[in-house]
């Protein structure tokens, strides 16, 4: 079997992925593995790292597409590299198939598999491969540092013979995996922290982070098999931004990461909820 890395070429994606020692297993394991030139770059992995793991390292990556029986990625092929992968290859990555239905119908067309890795399901048995989970947890953290970088104050409070300075507020919205590890992030940081999910049963989880749980009465929300929230109606989505107008009028930091699986995100944060909050404020989207 040839299992091909090509090179990320998403703009701004630093993941890399197949690591050497990964490819050193898979060939020892019997595959023939091929990558593209350049492949771990991001990561200052050289070419040669992956040469003395077993691998051929190639620059042509229609070549490394055309001949690959398991195509290894993090972001799916886009619509022009689909057609010169091989009849029956495998390709396995973060395909976003909800998103990019043309790429899957392609493929489907192609006569290639797809492993969309972010429909793994969240149970025991998957656990090892839960991409969502890994990339939630990174994702949380990113959002907390990116805003204490942008924000003209510093996050925890501070006492000086000058006086003191008061801790920044921050407010997460959603509690799932990305937000509580946000939650604790910031928390580290020294901030005021405030967190709302549409899940009541999450208040225990923040609160043990040490944030203040925002309680908003939504009525039934719901939530799906595999402990996603459910999709909120118009109505309640009006209440649920009514209520959190006062908690972003007095944050610093609105961090934002709630989702419904399988949908477009919610649009949570109006204008007139942006227009109410202090000048030098941050948001960040993080869904």
């Amino acid at each position: 079997m040839i299992v091909g890395v090509p090179r990320e070429v998403h703009p701004r994606e630093s993941r890399v992925a197949l690591l050497p020692e990964h490819a050193a297993r898979l060939a020892h394991a019997g595959a023939d593995m091929v990558v593209e030139s350049g492949v771990g770059r991001s990561l200052g992995i050289p070419d040669e790292a992956y040469g003395k793991a077993g691998a051929t390292v190639i620059v042509d990556r229609k070549s490394l597409l055309k001949d690959a029986d398991l195509v290894l990625s993090i972001r799916g092929p886009s619509r022009e590299e689909v057609s010169g992968l091989k009849h029956d290859a495998v390709c396995i990555n973060l395909m976003d198939p909800f998103r990019e239905k043309e790429v899957v119908e392609i493929l489907r067309d192609q006569g290639v598999s797809a492993i969309s890795l972010e429909m793994i399901p969240r149970i025991t048995r998957a656990q090892k491969m839960d991409v969502l989970s890994s990339q939630a947890n990174l994702a949380g953290y990113a959002a907390v540092i990116v805003a204490a970088g942008r924000l003209p104050k510093i996050f925890p409070m501070m006492m000086t013979a000058a006086g003191t300075i008061s801790p920044a507020r921050v407010f997460i919205v959603g509690a799932g995996v990305a937000g509580l590890q946000a939650i604790a992030t910031a928390k580290r940081l020294g901030a005021r922290v405030e967190a709302f999910d549409t899940r009541p049963e999450v208040e225990e989880q923040v609160k043990s982070l040490g944030a203040r749980f925002v309680k908003i009465d939504l009525g039934e929300t719901g939530r799906t098999q595999g402990g996603y929230a459910g999709a909120l109606s118009g109505e309640q989505l009006a209440m649920q931004r009514a209520a959190m107008a006062g908690v972003c009028a007095a944050s610093d930091v609105v961090i934002t990461t709630a989702q419904v699986f399988g949908r477009r995100a919610p649009l949570i944060i109006t204008e007139e909820m942006v227009g109410g909050m202090s000048r030098g404020s941050v948001i960040v989207d993080g869904a």
